[in-house]
């Protein structure tokens, strides 16, 4: 069975981690052909030929693809999907915008958040938070799946892919790119990132949030936030994890001042070691840690940072 895969492409940029892990997945299910899509897209195309388990590499570009606009991006890949079984791609803000388009055009289901390939047809994904795990079977012809690459170990490199370039499919012109905004930040971004240290409404307040941005300093990490701590103001959006915000599975996740909620859980629970700093010994949070640490994070995180250096 033929895969086509849609690589993470930002500003000509080959996002490899949440690339790599998709080949994993993908490679379950066939021969993997990755596409590189973009105004910019040769050196990420490229990058996508050397991973462990590409069998070819297209890349188109062309400015109508640039910008990240959905449709133009949605309408190449129905260009190509006549070869293809399955349409893949890592469950990232931009996927999540193109596959729904894929489908609809298409006529297909999604099957979004995979975590396990059963078989070309069956798949495993979390549902009600990540406390059950629902086995899907489509009978669609074609199948549209995004994978949440949390769950899956990237593939290595050493691959030789052919690289074929295409051109666009027509521009459907139904949005237009004005701006681009983007906070810079010295950090890692938060859903690669081997360290995170997450805050919760038990840090306070936006000014206390500063303990935990300086102790993912100190170890070179990502700043994560709760939902409760999002909503009361003390961290902006784009640091939020769990269910409604951004899933992750780093080495090590640091969490300050969270209680535990199911909708945190879900969000970070497949991290590797678990760390958990709450001076509520009953928080949910304890359940989940490799590590717990029953303590006021007002005196623990400093000295733990004074420690660090």
């Amino acid at each position: 069975m033929a895969v086509l895969l849609l690589a993470e492409v930002t500003d000509g940029a080959l996002a490899l981690d949440a690339t790599a892990k998709a080949v994993t997945a993908a490679a379950a299910l066939g021969d993997v052909t990755v596409l590189a899509a973009g105004a910019s897209a040769a050196a990420a195309g490229a990058e996508a030929a050397k991973i462990a388990g590409v069998s070819r590499v297209l890349v188109a570009e062309d400015p109508s693809l640039g910008h990240r606009l959905a449709e133009p991006t949605a309408a190449l890949i129905v260009s190509l999907a006549g070869d293809y079984e399955h349409i893949v791609a890592p469950a990232t803000t931009d996927a999540k915008n193109v596959l729904p388009r894929v489908a609809a055009l298409l006529d297909v289901m999604v099957i979004s958040d995979v975590t396990a390939v059963v078989d070309g047809s069956t798949f495993e994904r979390p549902i009600y938070a990540g406390n059950a795990i629902q086995t899907v079977k489509s009978s669609d012809t074609k199948k549209v799946i995004s994978f949440r690459t949390a769950t899956f170990d990237a593939a290595g490199d050493g691959g030789s892919a052919t690289v074929e370039t295409i051109g666009a499919a027509e521009n459907p012109g139904l949005s237009e790119w004005v701006e681009d905004k983007v906070a810079a930040s010295d950090r890692p971004e938060l859903t690669s990132a081997g360290v995170v240290v997450s805050g919760g409404r038990g840090v306070g307040s936006e000014e206390d949030f500063k303990l935990i941005e300086g102790l993912a300093d100190k170890l070179g990490a990502a700043v994560g936030a709760s939902r409760a701590a999002v909503d009361s103001g003390y961290a902006p959006n784009d640091w939020q994890v769990g269910q409604t915000g951004k899933v992750v599975a780093p080495d090590l996740y640091i969490a300050i001042g969270i209680s535990g909620a199911i909708q945190h859980l879900a969000g970070m629970k497949d991290s590797k070691v678990i760390v958990a700093i709450n001076k509520d010994e009953e928080a949910p949070i304890f359940q989940v840690a490799d590590f717990g640490l029953v303590a006021d994070l007002f005196t623990a995180v400093p000295e733990l940072s004074e420690k660090l250096g």
